[in-house]
């Protein structure tokens, strides 16, 4: 399971039901999209799984396998359902503003738009996967956020053994514990929350009735895949 939250702290949905976006067949007409799993009365459609791999493409230069895609997205609904169930508000636009400048910025010159292009993706859809993004991770936050105690000790023990160490290898000097003590808690606290997410997430799935679709017969490459 990957639980990474590129936008707040560090997994990627507007709030809204996972629904199929086909249209009706009709006769000769080309399959636009496929059903990847069934999750109780929901569905994940391929065009969703295409959707975050071209995303993660955009950042990381390539994507996960379509079976890691597939339980993200699963994942995914099970925290976008509860935050709609639990009237959970969705983030200003002003903020989605900001991150969708934040994005746009760390290209240089027209690379943005090239990019985007590159792994298929539309600003509309960068736009709403970034909504998705903060609603989700927000939710998450809120959900965990205040039963993670983190003291004084385990700041002094994570600053010892992991921040000196690889500041050492790096040849770079660690700044004093009073410097960089509420960076620490609050990365103690971050990952607090993904741990309890994780273990929420697998309890939680195993009571939700899910049917996974074979993949082997639909094309699911997006225009950053590398042949």
């Amino acid at each position: 399971m990957r639980i990474v939250f590129r936008l707040g702290f560090g997994f990627c949905l507007a709030a809204f039901a996972i629904g199929t976006v086909a249209a009706a067949p009709r006769p000769q007409a080309h399959i636009v999209d496929g059903i990847v799993a069934h999750i109780e009365d929901d569905i994940i459609t391929l065009s969703e799984l295409r959707e975050l791999a071209a995303y993660q493409q955009l950042f990381d230069g390539r994507s996960q396998s379509n079976e890691e895609l597939r339980s993200e997205l699963i994942e995914q609904w099970v925290v976008n359902n509860e935050a709609i169930t639990a009237r959970f508000p969705l983030p200003a636009q002003t903020e989605v503003d900001r991150e969708l400048a934040h994005v746009e910025n760390s290209f240089p010159n027209a690379a943005y738009q090239q990019r985007l292009a590159a792994v298929g993706l539309t600003s509309e859809a960068l736009r709403r996967i970034i909504t998705r993004q903060i609603y989700l991770a927000r939710y998450l936050d809120y959900k965990f956020r205040s039963s993670i105690q983190v003291d004084d000790a385990a700041i002094a023990s994570y600053y010892r053994d992991h921040l000196i160490p690889e500041l050492q290898a790096k040849g770079q000097q660690a700044p004093p514990l009073a410097d960089v003590s509420g960076q620490i808690r609050e990365l103690l606290i971050e990952r607090g929350v993904n741990d309890r997410a994780a273990a929420w997430f697998e309890e939680t799935k195993s009571r939700l009735r899910i049917e996974l679709e074979p993949m082997d017969t639909l094309s699911i490459s997006t225009p950053g895949d590398k042949p």
